[in-house]
This record gives C-alpha cells, structure tokens and sequence, in this order.
C-alpha cells in the first residue's frame, strides 16, 4: 500500500510539474496570444512568427539577459546601420562569441538571410 501511495504521488508531481512540454519555453519571449501579438507593423509580426519557429528563446529574452544579451540591449548597442544588420545576421547565421562575454552563440545555418535580416531589423525596432 505504500509503495502506491508513493508511485501516485511522484506521477501527481511528474504531472504537475508539466512533463516536458517544450512548446511553452520556447515561445517565453513571444506575446502569449495572437491578439497580443497583433500589430500594425508587418515586421514585428513576421519577425514573431520566424522566431516562434526558430530556437531564439532558449537564449534570448526581449527585456532581460539570459543565455545571451536581452534584445533590447542589442538594439542600445548598436546603431541601427546597414553595416551592423549585415554584420548581425552573419553573426546570427555563423555564430559568434566574444561581444557578449565568454558564452558563444551557436550557429544558425538553417536559417535563411532573409529571415536572420527580419529579426534583427525587429530587434533594432525595440530600442
């Protein structure tokens, strides 16, 4: 009887704690709902929807530091120039470490320059 009890009580905690689901954590920067997300500027909601697809959450957050630099702290650093969205998207593309302290950011061949370009044209719109 006691070992029931055990084995209920650590699958209600298992349960409760959510099981795994990755879907939540990955889209923790993105605006919850659609209506949220809803703007009238056509690059927020397609840099949205790329980023909802992609890996970007797992280190970056809008407001705050995580794994890598807060977005908002990217577009203060840097001037918004066509040099530095070039620069961006190659560093987003190949990866890179150094600008950020010792942490590098992996590499994102899957992504496509046209969808690096809208995202890092988005953050620069969150300075």
């Amino acid at each position: 009887m006691k070992k029931i009890f055990i084995v209920i009580c650590a699958s209600a905690l298992l349960f409760s704690c959510g099981g795994g689901d990755k879907t939540e954590k990955k889209n923790a920067a993105v605006p919850a709902s659609k209506d949220a997300a809803a703007s009238t500027n056509p690059l927020e909601d397609k840099a949205i929807e790329i980023v909802g697809k992609s890996d970007c959450t797992t280190c970056h957050k809008i407001n705050e530091a995580s794994t890598g630099p807060a977005w908002k702290d990217v577009a203060k650093k840097y001037e918004n120039t066509d040099a530095n969205i070039k620069m961006l998207v190659s560093k987003v593309i190949k990866g890179g470490q150094g600008n950020w302290g010792t942490v590098p950011m992996t590499a994102h061949p899957n992504l496509s320059e046209e969808d690096v370009t809208t995202i890092v044209k988005y953050i620069f719109t969150l300075k």
